[in-house]
């Protein structure tokens, strides 16, 4: 915050007559124009709103009510020896009315002389064509972590509960991209429920991300509890992703690691690439943002580009998160000429970002091929690793089946060996919908599952290995050339070396 508030202070300086922060926090912005004025005095902060009038000013409290103009003509005849800052609430309200746009233009003239400063204060506005020019725009970001470390450290400590070094840490990571409002909001209900902030409120925290989210057409907050448990084999993955995820920490940075940026899934349908992804987010304890991308390309011109920016914006918001791109190819993967170049334009954004990203935001790409994708999705840079996730081998479809006979049938102890033969080319879910299959065959007759309702269960399945054998040769060919890390391990002598 430290260079916005020297870019503030610039601008008052400066004589910056007309200047529009744009956030929705009033009383964040009410709180750092305070400090502008403290830090540039004697400057003053007067404040005006539309049912209160102005405060803030000795003989003058209440002028103004529910009179935008007044408040206008008071600054403009106030002399220059009472350099004055005036934070103007709702007022982009008035601004369509002609009067309240000839005087803000005539202000915007006059001010230059004088020491006083109009700050409007609103989240998104479309001002009118004849103030565009004399406005000048100032966005305010969201809370940083030391803000939010000294929000909750006072809040905690007025409490009479002061937190733990290790639990203000954690706290302020989670709270992270919500406004000051709602990082209050959740200490609230925290010291209501339990008379302290703890780490039982880092659900709280994620419900109000959620509640954020859900604001977005684009962007969907994923509830889910998976885990690594939860998936069969992909060892070699797995063991990459503890990895990176120790990364995220404070002793990593001290290390002079970077933030990890992100991974790409590459398999066919039903090898686990979907449940990976809420895996990751549920491991580490991070919101799931899935991302739809169809969803980007809206109707009007220019209106793709706007929704990508502000994806983008609400994801390193939410940071640290995962952000999920299921099904990449057939998002970005069409012809740039059927959409007159959108899908390029909004792919150029997506991999500069990516690029160049320094937010706690990682990446978890998955496609179901790459003939579709463009080279520069796969240049390194984008992403950390590619990684294959192929048809599981004898090892792992044996865990898989093991794995979803204990989720339904935890007591449940039966022979898998001559399923696991007879399941050779069977993908992860595949192999799930077998169980599934055998049963509903026993339930069928009223008693227990038994390996004989499996193997007929998988002789009745045709495998998409297949019925789509030829695009998964070209898969793994493309992955044995080096460009992709297999994501089990035995598969490495099979990929060669990389």
């Amino acid at each position: 915050m430290k260079n916005w508030d020297n870019h503030l202070d610039l601008l008052i300086r400066a004589r910056t007559p007309l200047i529009w922060i744009r956030s929705g926090e009033e009383e964040r912005v009410e709180v750092l124009l305070e400090q502008a004025a403290q830090r540039l005095a004697p400057r003053r902060l007067a404040v005006w709103d539309f049912i209160k009038g102005l405060k803030g000013v000795i003989n003058s409290e209440g002028l103004g009510a529910r009179q935008p103009m007044i408040v206008l003509e008071w600054l403009q005849k106030l002399e220059s020896k009472s350099p004055t800052i005036l934070l103007v609430k709702d007022f982009h309200r008035f601004c369509e009315d002609p009067g309240i746009s000839r005087m803000l233009k005539n202000l915007s003239a006059q001010l230059r002389n004088k020491p006083h400063n109009i700050v409007l204060c609103s989240g998104p506005w479309t001002p009118p064509n004849d103030l565009e020019d004399s406005l000048t725009i100032l966005d305010l970001p969201l809370p940083q972590e030391p803000e939010i470390r000294g929000l909750l450290s006072n809040i905690a400590d007025a409490s009479g509960t002061p937190l733990k070094g290790s639990v203000l840490e954690e706290l302020t990571h989670a709270c992270s991209g919500l406004t000051e409002a709602r990082v209050r909001k959740v200490a609230a209900r925290a010291l209501a429920q339990r008379g302290q902030m703890g780490l039982e409120d880092l659900a709280e925290v994620l419900e109000e991300k959620r509640q954020t989210i859900a604001r977005s057409e684009v962007l969907e907050y994923c509830v889910t509890n998976a885990s690594p448990s939860d998936i069969g084999g992909l060892d070699a993955l797995k063991n990459w992703l503890d990895q990176r995820h120790q990364a995220f920490s404070d002793e990593a940075r001290n290390f002079g690691l970077p933030l990890p940026r992100g991974v790409l899934l590459v398999g066919p349908q039903g090898t686990g690439k979907s449940l990976t992804a809420k895996a990751i987010a549920h491991s580490w304890s991070m919101p799931l943002l899935r991302l739809d991308v169809g969803r980007l390309f809206a109707g009007l011109v220019g209106a793709s580009e706007a929704r990508t920016r502000e994806t983008i914006q609400r994801a390193e918001a939410m940071a640290p998160c995962v952000l999920w791109i299921d099904e990449i190819d057939k998002g970005f993967g069409g012809d740039a000429r059927s959409d007159g170049g959108t899908s390029q334009r909004v792919l150029a954004n997506v991999l500069t970002w990516m690029a160049e990203k320094t937010s706690a935001v990682f990446v978890v790409a998955t496609a179901n091929g790459v003939e579709r994708l463009p080279g520069e999705l796969l240049r390194k840079g984008r992403f950390d690793e590619i990684f294959l996730l192929d048809l599981p081998s004898n090892e792992e479809r044996f865990s898989i089946l093991k794995l979803h006979i204990q989720q339904r049938r935890p007591n449940l102890d039966i022979p898998l060996g001559a399923v696991v033969d007879r399941s050779e080319g069977f993908s992860g879910a595949e192999l799930e919908q077998t169980v599934i299959e055998g049963m509903h065959l026993a339930f069928a007759e009223k008693r227990e599952l038994l390996e004989t309702d499996l193997i007929l269960a998988a002789s009745q399945l045709v495998p998409l290995s297949r019925t789509a054998k030829e695009q998964l040769d070209s898969l793994k060919a493309w992955a044995s050339s080096g460009r992709a890390r297999p994501a089990s391990l035995g598969l490495s002598n099979l990929l060669g070396p990389k």
